[in-house]
């Protein structure tokens, strides 16, 4: 009757804590983890976390990133796989391949990549129904939509 179980778990609550990679760090190499990452430096390299890839103004990715969630606001080279949502905020670059589940891009993003969309339990390489991929080009600008193929 008062039990606390039906409160969200928090990340802290089920043993992870937010990671950050602060502005002027660089990092080369592999990252794995259960919690959620920010970054606002440079990562050359891959990330897979079953948490949310927030992506700062300052932040640089080149590599893969497996996800839940990403908020990107930074640049991205490489290859993005989100099981859920996508969110391109206004500054952000993003040049590869994507896949993903749901994509929210906001006016003035640049979205240069391969886009394949579908269900939770179709992301992953060549998955989703000829009909569900796309190729986006160019620059979402305010009123605009982003050029499809």
């Amino acid at each position: 009757m008062f039990s606390d179980n039906k409160k969200p778990k928090t990340m802290s609550d089920i043993g992870g804590q937010p990671n950050r990679i602060e502005k002027n760090t660089k990092i080369k190499g592999d990252i794995i983890s259960e919690a959620d990452f920010r970054i606002d430096g440079k990562l050359d390299g891959n990330v897979k976390t079953s948490g949310k890839v927030v992506i700062g103004k300052e932040g640089y990715i080149h590599g893969k990133v497996e996800c839940v969630n990403a908020d990107i606001e930074g640049s991205f080279n490489g290859e993005l796989i989100v099981s859920d949502l996508l969110a391109l905020k206004n500054t952000a670059v993003i040049e590869g391949t994507v896949s993903v589940s749901k994509l929210s891009v906001e006016p003035g993003a640049t979205f240069n990549a391969s886009c394949n969309m579908g269900g939770k339990g179709s992301m992953g390489a060549g998955t989703g129904s000829p009909d569900m991929k796309t190729a986006m080009n160019g620059q979402a600008n305010k009123g605009e939509r982003a050029k499809t193929s």
